[in-house]
């Protein structure tokens, strides 16, 4: 069996690295630059009933530690996705966790009832944590009630495991963990991005037309890495660890912290070849630790200590 070989619900995973929803779109260009068969598993673009043409322009800002965009969940609708975008990833030996967003429960049962029927689709992302609309995405994420309510909804619709997509932009990320764990989720994937904003100094006005936008990158490495350390220890669900990763350093840090698989986003952008780069990094830096298989470390950083604040 590989060491890099990864078993989560509805996701057999070659190894742990899948790129992050929304930063790889549906594959189609990274295809034409190497084998999409070396990936774990693809997170595609987030999907809605209906077809969307997102957010005004400008709506991606660089920051000194990532960027910020408001993209506002641009994609080609249930429709086109299953009809065009699904067929052409069954070229590939990789299971598909298909995001999926709407601005109210019967939207999102309705694109889970489908996309779930899907022959490669293994896995659903319930992404209610996108912070750049305004119905839906991070409404139904920030309140502990409201998003155990549009898991059940969704979990029910579905044919496949499903994910919950959670945002970081609220008080305690564990109460949303555990009532959507309780409501039957089968995974986590943390975390979206962080609610920022850039002001231009000559205009004097914010950069992105949408004003705020989602803070993506190396800047929010540390909030992920403590948000999955402090879930992890309250769930018994497995967490898809996302945010800041471009290395197989960073990919080793989320294990430690708790989590079983990881999402590369940011970085796409910024190398599109970093996917099969970080898994054939792994492969180097596993044998230089002896580490006998990357699930060894789950948690491994909290589980040999007591932490009485999460411990309830």
């Amino acid at each position: 069996m590989s060491k890099l070989a990864i078993q989560l619900p509805g996701l057999s995973m070659k190894n742990p690295i899948m790129p992050a929803s929304g930063c790889f779109g549906f594959g189609r260009e990274f295809a034409d630059l190497y084998n999409l068969n070396q990936l774990g598993a693809i997170a595609i673009k987030a999907t809605t009933e209906e077809m969307r043409f997102g957010n005004p322009t400008p709506r991606v800002a660089e920051t000194p530690g990532g960027m910020l965009n408001a993209i506002g969940l641009q994609n080609p609708g249930l429709e086109n996705v299953i009809n065009k975008e699904l067929p052409f990833l069954s070229e590939y030996d990789v299971p598909i966790l298909a995001n999926i967003a709407g601005t109210k429960t019967e939207d999102y049962v309705r694109v889970a009832e489908q996309v779930s029927k899907a022959p490669n689709v293994t896995a659903i992302e319930l992404n209610i944590s996108c912070p750049n609309v305004k119905e839906g995405g991070i409404s139904f994420g920030t309140d502990p009630n409201i998003a155990a309510a549009l898991t059940k909804a969704v979990k029910e619709a579905s044919e496949v495991p499903v994910y919950v997509k959670l945002s970081p932009n609220v008080s305690d990320i564990t109460e949303i963990a555990v009532a959507v764990e309780q409501a039957g989720a089968d995974g986590l994937s943390m975390i979206n991005t962080l609610l920022g904003m850039r002001i231009d100094l000559k205009s004097e006005k914010p950069v992105i037309a949408n004003r705020t936008g989602g803070l993506s990158g190396p800047a929010i490495k540390p909030v992920a890495i403590r948000m999955i350390y402090e879930v992890s220890q309250r769930v018994s669900i497995p967490i898809i660890g996302m945010g800041g990763i471009h290395s197989a350093e960073d990919v080793l840090e989320y294990f430690l912290a708790g989590a079983s698989a990881v999402a590369v986003g940011t970085a796409n952008f910024v190398n599109p070849y970093v996917c099969p780069e970080i898994i054939e990094e792994l492969h180097e830096i596993m044998s230089e630790k002896r580490i006998d298989h990357i699930s060894d470390l789950i948690g491994r950083s909290w589980k040999s200590c007591y932490s009485p604040s999460l411990s309830r």
